[in-house]
This record gives structure tokens, sequence and C-alpha cells, in this order.
């Protein structure tokens, strides 16, 4: 794989997961400023069939169930997989947020990277995407709980929120800064010798 790339991947999603846990463990107690939530999915399948003129490829999960998809023009490699070949796919996503008070709703900034395998070897890659924006709040009502914020573009949204104790300390006029950060890494590994 291109090293660098993934790194930069891997980099950005490891920084993001690293910035939300160290700011959340900062956070007092008593008034709590953000949260990071973090999950990952990892799928494991087997080629079992493969057109290499059509670019076709068949996979089998672990349950049996098999799905056909043709594989881009963009995707390098192809000619290096066979049927048994393993193909895992790993998608992780974090959000995290930070209450501000006061400050302004600036416009949301994205950064992408990724990678792919080197030619000649079996297939893979990563791409990572990142999005902060910062948006206001322009109403609480604790009992629903709920809060409604402004983003910068001026559009509103009103969400539930799951822990309202979060809302402590929280008022209208603060800004929220969101982190969202998501992930795909995709391999694929020779058949298991026998």
């Amino acid at each position: 794989m291109t090293s660098s790339r993934i790194s930069i991947a891997a980099a950005c999603l490891a920084g993001t997961l690293f910035l939300a846990t160290a700011a959340q463990a900062q956070a007092p107690a008593a008034a709590p400023k953000g949260e990071a939530v973090i999950a990952s999915t990892t799928v494991t399948a087997t080629v079992t069939s493969i057109d290499q003129k059509t670019r076709e490829v068949t996979l089998r999960s672990a349950d049996g169930k098999e799905y056909s998809f043709v594989a881009a023009d963009d995707v390098k490699n192809l000619a290096q997989v066979k049927a048994g070949d393993v193909v895992t796919a790993t998608y992780a996503e974090a959000l995290a947020y930070e209450v501000r008070k006061g400050g302004e709703a600036v416009a949301p900034a994205t950064a992408v990277a990724g990678g792919s395998a080197e030619p000649g070897k079996k297939p893979a890659g990563a791409v990572a995407r990142q999005t902060t924006v910062t948006v206001s709040i322009t109403a609480i009502d604790p009992k629903a709980p709920s809060v409604t914020f402004k983003g910068p573009g001026g559009n509103t949204r009103t969400i539930k929120v799951l822990h309202p104790e979060k809302l402590e300390g929280v008022k209208v006029g603060d800004t929220v800064q969101i982190t969202y950060t998501e992930a795909l890494a995709l391999k694929v590994e020779a058949a298991p010798k026998k």
C-alpha cells in the first residue's frame, strides 16, 4: 500500500478520536462540555468467483449469503484477486462535539485522505473524511429533552438529547463544534492455506 496515504487517513481518524477523548477527559464532571461517540464494524467475505473481463466479483459472507458487484475501473490490481481470497472491510465513524460559551457559527471544513495498494499487490485501500462545523444553540427544551441549533448556512434543526444531564450549564447562544469522521479500509488477502 502507499503507506504515506494510508498513514494520513489513519492519522485523521486517530487524531480525531484522540482529541475527542482528551477533550472529554479534561472536561469537569459538573459541566460537561463535550463527548465522543465511536463505532466500527468489520465484515469478512470470501471471493467465490471473479470474471476479469467483465470485472464481476462474487463474495460469500460468513452467513452464506452471496453478493455480486462489478468492480469499477479505478479498482487497481483486480488481476491479483482469485477465488478463495478473503476480503476484509472495516468501517469506522466518530462523532465528537464540544459546547463553547458564546462564539459564532463558522463555515464547515472537510478534509479527505486516502491511499491504495501498489501495482502488483493484492487490492487494498483506505479513505477517511472528516468534517467540522460550528452551530449556534437557538432553543433548549428540557422537557422533551431537545436542542435546536442553527448552522452556518442559516438552516435550523432540532434534535433529541439522549442524556438530559448533559444540558446542565448549556444556554441559548452557546456554540457547539461538531466533528464527524468516517473511514473505510479494504484489503484482500490470499486464500488461507489448507
